[in-house]
């Protein structure tokens, strides 16, 4: 197998960076739910060392996400973790959870299990950043997001970019308050909210 790649994850992981370095710095522990290619985890476990950043995704993603770890001698960074939204989660506590371009792919109903499991995963104080796409009042912050979602939604009629509303509002019932919404490359934000 080749070693999988995502040109967003590049154009992305140093913005992405500057956001976790502060957001994460009283943190000794990340779960990073949606690992995809594996290439974020390589980068943020050798920018944040006094990280241990644990790796998850469906297992028909770990072979890529191995291909990239292999590459790199980190012993802050773990091998991925089998985790499907529809079950339990293979962990018990994390100061930290992180997840990329996850939302506008996964069924409304997914995001709803991803809350139900920040509530019983995160640590009090935890810190939960999601980066990615999102809508404010119904409306797209550009044309281009506006186009992707029609075809997000072509291709499966359960995806689709997400109200922000809507996300904090399940955040808001897992015990979460939002911190800050940062505005990032290619007309995505990274919401960052902390455990209270």
């Amino acid at each position: 197998m080749t070693k999988p790649f995502s040109q967003a994850c590049e154009n992305n992981k140093a913005p992405i960076l500057a956001q976790l370095k502060k957001a994460f710095k009283s943190s000794c522990s990340v779960l990073e739910i949606g690992s995809g290619t594996g290439q974020h985890s390589v980068f943020f476990a050798e920018q944040l060392p006094h990280l241990q950043w644990y790796t998850s995704d469906r297992a028909i993603n770990h072979e890529g996400i191995r291909l990239w770890h292999a590459q790199v001698s980190l012993n802050n960074l773990h091998a991925p973790l089998t985790l499907d939204l529809n079950h339990d989660w293979p962990i018990d506590k994390v100061d930290a959870i992180f997840t990329a371009n996850t939302f506008h792919i996964i069924s409304w109903q997914l995001v709803e299990r991803f809350f139900d499991g920040v509530k019983r995963h995160l640590n009090n104080e935890g810190m939960l950043c999601i980066y990615g796409p999102f809508k404010y009042q119904g409306k797209f912050t550009s044309p281009s997001n506006d186009d992707f979602n029609r075809f997000l939604i072509d291709r499966d009629p359960l995806s689709g970019i997400r109200d922000f509303e809507a996300v904090e509002g399940l955040a808001k019932q897992a015990g979460l308050s939002l911190i800050s919404d940062t505005a990032m490359p290619a007309n995505n934000q990274l919401l960052i909210f902390k455990r209270q």
